[in-house]
C-alpha cells in the first residue's frame, strides 16, 4: 500500500477543521496528522510533525496565511501550502501565490474537489476555485485589476488616500485635466458613481491597504 498523504490543517475555526478532517480522511490515501487554529501554532506543528501538504486558512489569527507560507519557504520547511479561504481578495491571492502555494481553494468547493486538490498539492500541482483562476491567468496577461490601467490603478491609489484631483496632478506632474480624465475612466471601469466609492471598491478587493 502507498505511503499516504500527511496533511496539516490550519483554520481558527473548530467546526471547519473537524470538517476538513472528516472529509479528507474519508480519502485512504490521505492522513491528518495535526490541526493548528493560527499561524504560529501551524509554524510550531510543521516543524514538529513535517507533513506533507499544509492546508492553511489566509485569514488566521497572529500570522495570517501569506506570512506563514513564507515563513515555511524562509526556513525551507518541505511542505507543500495549499490555500483554502472564503476569499478571493487580491491581496490574499497574491500573497498566498507570491509565497510560494501551489493552489487556492475557496471554501464553498465541492468535497472531491478539496480531496484532488490536497492530492495535486502533494505532487506540486496547482488547483485553483475558477472565479482565482481569472485573476491568475488576467495577471499571467500583464492585467490589472478591474482592468485598469498602471497610471490609473496609480490614481486610485491616490484617491484612496483623500488626495483632490490637483493634489493627485502634482504629485503625478501631470495636469488636472489629465486626472480627470483618468478618475472618470476609473469609476467608468469599476461601475462605481463617486471617488469615495472607487476607493471602497479597491480597499474591499484588497487591492489598496
Amino acid at each position: 500500500m502507498a505511503e499516504r498523504i500527511r496533511v496539516l490543517l490550519a483554520d481558527d475555526h473548530p467546526t471547519t477543521r473537524l470538517g476538513l478532517r472528516v472529509l479528507l480522511e474519508r480519502a485512504n490515501d490521505v492522513e491528518v496528522v495535526g490541526e493548528a487554529k493560527d499561524g504560529a501554532e501551524a509554524l510550531t506543528l510543521i516543524e514538529e510533525l513535517r507533513p506533507d501538504v499544509a492546508v492553511l486558512d489566509c485569514k488566521l489569527p497572529g500570522l495570517a496565511g501569506p506570512q506563514v507560507a513564507q515563513e515555511i519557504r524562509r526556513r525551507g520547511l518541505p511542505v507543500r501550502v495549499l490555500a483554502l479561504s472564503s476569499y478571493d481578495d487580491e491581496r490574499y491571492v497574491r500573497g498566498m501565490l507570491e509565497a510560494g502555494a501551489v493552489g487556492y481553494l475557496l471554501k464553498e468547493e465541492a468535497p472531491e474537489t478539496i480531496v484532488a486538490a490536497v492530492r495535486g498539492a502533494m505532487r506540486a500541482e496547482g488547483h485553483f476555485s475558477p472565479p482565482v483562476a481569472k485573476k491568475v491567468s488576467a495577471w499571467a496577461r500583464g492585467e490589472l485589476p478591474g482592468g485598469l490601467t498602471k497610471r490609473e490603478m496609480e490614481v486610485l491609489a491616490l484617491v484612496a488616500e483623500g488626495l483632490s484631483n490637483k493634489e493627485i496632478a502634482r504629485t503625478l506632474g501631470v495636469t488636472v485635466w489629465t486626472v480627470n480624465f483618468h478618475t472618470g475612466n476609473i469609476l467608468k471601469k469599476l461601475g462605481v458613481a463617486s471617488r469615495v466609492e472607487a476607493a471602497v471598491w479597491a480597499k474591499e478587493r484588497g487591492i489598496l491597504p
